[in-house]
């Protein structure tokens, strides 16, 4: 058993100091809070400030001296001190992880869109091959790992060789990204992907494309059985999108879960659906069954009402990836009204334009506050849940410091140059990845004092992205 000292924690949807954790195999076995906090509120001396003072400029209960990340380690008692702020472990729910290769490569020759950045993106899906990927995943998934992501959703269709012809191991890729996760110390999501056509239209799958595509259903169905879970890996489903799965396949989805799927990213999507089906790709995803609490829509971006409706009706979460649809241009969805018609909201990192829960988390409510013009549109409670919702990739269990949970914890600096003096309670406005100090995934430290136990990660970046 080991038993942590958080000097605050974030303990359902509230704050709290002085904070025991113990945990074994992997999982809280008990909680004890010495200062509750009210929520979203520090505990001590009636406010932020007076909280702040009592624990000493670093937001710790020890003082000044025990402020920083080296204050972190066991003491005679064999209790470890977890410095700064506490959270669950942060949720990826939307990866493409070889995405990652085009950060910084895409913003050059003028003016351009979705459609010239894919062109981009496929040129760089026609160059890669499973040893190649497993490199490039374990980079990557380690990156995650550094901003505090305990568990990421990968959204998987780069299936075949790249004539569309299977791999020996028809899973090769598959298999390399679940091996990646485990090298990086993630758990993940296997999501894989049905994609059978380039568009409504019909047309087969063209190009680089081929690589996506399984050709049939049931081809498709067939390969999925031969994943198999792991303890840190699960195998889920998605739908690319209705651009890419005929109407007359989509019931066959409706057995797997979680399932996940591209939704109105684009406004050409919605124009195509109406003309081949006459409604829109929510309207068509409800008539066969695919809509429900089990399911996530990634994006969401352009909906009408009659959509929000159906989608909160169901329960179906939301996924939301604001750097992503900010970098392309897909403009900004409707996150609070469809939480309020009652979809939960996650958050997914998506291309990796950066790999940020913080920041995702800030633009849900920035993005809000740009297209309302009001503040406040989520609070500090709203955005660490949205940022934890790794029931939407399949691991309920996590998410939040409670009895039972799984043991998965990221630290923030409370006293970084972007977090110093910071209510502790709002932090999450505040913070970036740079300020993650350390990170517990199923009760194992795999970042201490901003460094990952493991994998020198920019130089395993900067080899396979060379």
């Amino acid at each position: 058993m080991t038993t942590y000292l958080a000097d605050y924690a974030w303990l359902g949807d509230r704050l709290a100091r002085d904070v025991h954790l113990e945990v074994h195999d992997g999982r809280f076995t008990a909680i004890n809070a010495d200062k509750a906090g009210m929520p979203g509120r520090p505990a001590a001396g009636g406010g932020a400030s007076a909280g702040a003072a009592d624990a000493g400029p670093g937001g710790g209960a020890a003082g000044p001296d025990a402020a920083g990340p080296d204050a972190a380690g066991p003491d005679a008692a064999g209790v470890e001190r977890l410095p700064g702020l506490v959270l669950p472990g942060f949720a990826n729910a939307h990866s493409h992880a070889f995405h990652r290769a085009l950060r910084g490569r895409t913003h050059h020759g003028g003016p351009g869109s979705f459609w010239t950045w894919r062109d981009l993106m496929y040129e760089t899906a026609a160059t890669l091959d499973p040893d190649g990927y497993l490199r490039l995943a374990r980079a990557v998934f380690a990156e995650m790992a550094l901003s505090g992501i305990t568990a990421v959703g990968e959204f998987h269709y780069l299936h075949h060789s790249p004539d569309g012809t299977p791999y020996a191991d028809p899973n090769a890729m598959g298999h390399a990204l679940i091996e990646a996760a485990q090298q990086a110390g993630l758990r993940i999501t296997l999501l894989d992907t049905l994609y059978l056509q380039s568009g409504v239209d019909g047309q087969p799958p063209d190009g680089v494309q081929r690589r996506f595509s399984d050709r049939t259903p049931q081809r498709w169905a067939e390969r999925v059985a031969g994943l198999a879970a792991a303890p840190h890996a699960r195998i889920g489903a998605a739908i690319h999108s209705v651009r890419a799965v005929a109407a007359h396949h989509l019931e066959e989805l409706g057995g797997f879960r979680p399932l996940h799927l591209h939704l109105s990213e684009q406004p050409a999507e919605n124009e195509q659906c109406r003309a081949a089906h006459g409604c829109t790709p929510t309207e068509l995803l409800d008539r066969h069954g695919i809509l429900g609490p089990d399911t996530t829509a990634v994006h969401a971006t352009h909906l009408t009402d009659n959509d929000v409706k159906r989608l909160g009706d169901s329960r179906t979460t939301i996924c939301m990836c604001p750097t992503t649809e900010r970098d392309l241009a897909d403009g900004i969805g409707r996150a609070r009204d469809l939480a309020d018609a009652g979809s939960p909201v996650s958050l997914g990192s998506d291309s990796h334009a950066v790999i940020d829960m913080l920041a995702e988390a800030r633009a849900l409510e920035m993005n809000e506050r740009l297209a309302t013009r009001q503040r406040g549109r989520f609070t500090p409670a709203d955005l660490i849940t949205a940022a934890t919702a790794h029931a939407s990739i399949g691991w309920p269990d996590a998410g939040a410091i409670a009895v039972g949970n799984r043991a998965d914890l990221v630290c923030l600096s409370l006293d970084s140059v972007r977090t110093a003096g910071a209510d502790p309670a709002a932090a999450i406005l505040a913070a970036t990845a740079s300020d993650v100090t350390h990170v517990i995934v199923d009760g194992r430290p795999i970042v201490v004092d901003g460094r990952h136990t493991t994998i020198d990660v920019p130089r395993a970046l900067a080899e396979v992205l060379r």
